[in-house]
């Protein structure tokens, strides 16, 4: 089953009445959590409290919600129990991840056009509402969609591979397209005032995806100038990502564009975009490379707790799958 911890009333914190309860609602904080991993400036501009009030209220969300302080790691290994796996589709690739897309986590996927990223995020997106036992997580799946690539009749056809009603996994699946890189982030926001609707609707979202990130970002940031205020502007939403991904127990699934590096003499030129910041914030990083045919090959090269290796899998009319002879 599912975890489904305590839901905590704003009021409940202390020092927080109906009226502050409303601004911070109003401000985007619904939640203990939301509110535990913000900082006081945030919530002292957002919603109007004084600093001092912001602090106290964040202390006491924090032991509310208990997150914040130090623990032994054996506690750190319990509270890891609470992780869960989304299949991908692939016994290959899963066995790459461990058992499939984690929570509380972002995994990065990059590689060139026809890789193979965004079919892996419908993919994603389709397995997640199935029940634990088939690999998914019983959830809903929120998609950000930056370069118009959602496409509800793949999701159709994946759906149906799956035993699913294809009408029934489209309802599941809450798309939003990203103008430029401030609707992107704001977008994010958005993302948890659904999932707090969603969750009362017992169809809580286990599922953030972001294709792409860098699209953007890398198109109104022109020249090394702009280079610093696009960096914290990054850094920023994927911290934002990650708060939603520990909040709400879920996967996040970033994919990210390419460049070649021409000084590179011997090996892959191919390097993804987004520089350091995007390198030590996201968990897994996955490069995916295009085979004969529908043969995909996903290499982990950066991981927290595993080795690096590659995986071979297709992607075919019915979704990501196994090869032949595998």
């Amino acid at each position: 089953m599912i975890d489904k911890p305590r839901v905590i009333d704003l009021e409940e914190i202390p020092g927080v009445g109906q009226e502050t309860a409303k601004k911070l609602r109003e401000a985007g904080f619904s939640t203990i959590e939301a509110i535990a991993v913000a900082s006081p400036s945030e919530l002292c501009t957002i919603s109007g409290i004084s600093e001092s009030s912001a602090i106290r209220i964040i202390q006491h969300a924090r032991k509310l919600a208990n997150i914040g302080g130090f623990e032994s790691g054996d506690k750190v290994l319990e509270r890891r129990k609470n992780v869960r796996k989304i299949k991908t589709g692939s016994s290959s690739l899963d066995n790459l991840l461990c058992g499939g897309v984690e929570t509380q986590a972002i995994t990065e996927l990059f590689g060139e056009f026809g890789s193979g990223k965004t079919q892996i995020c419908h993919q994603l997106a389709v397995n997640v509402q199935l029940s634990e036992k088939e690999g998914g997580l019983e959830g809903s799946a929120i998609i950000i969609d930056t370069e118009n690539t959602f496409r509800p009749e793949r999701i159709i056809q994946m759906a149906e591979a799956k035993g699913l009603d294809p009408n029934g996994a489209l309802k599941n699946i809450f798309v939003a397209q990203a103008y430029n890189s401030n609707h992107q982030m704001l977008l994010v926001d958005n993302a948890r005032e659904l999932a707090e609707k969603l969750k009362n609707e017992g169809k809580p979202v286990k599922l953030l995806v972001v294709d792409s990130l860098m699209s953007h970002f890398r198109a109104e940031y022109i020249g090394r100038g702009t280079l610093a205020d696009r960096q914290q502007k990054l850094n920023r939403h994927l911290h934002d990502l990650m708060k939603f991904g520990e909040i709400y127990n879920a996967a996040i699934v970033v994919t990210n564009q390419v460049m070649a590096k021409p000084d590179v003499m011997y090996g892959d030129p191919t390097k993804p975009v987004g520089g350091h910041i995007i390198a030590h914030t996201a968990t897994y990083r996955i490069y995916l490379k295009k085979g004969r045919g529908d043969i995909r090959i996903a290499r982990l090269i950066d991981s927290p707790h595993l080795p690096e290796g590659e995986a071979i899998f297709k992607i075919t009319e019915r979704g990501v799958e196994d090869t032949k002879n595998k």
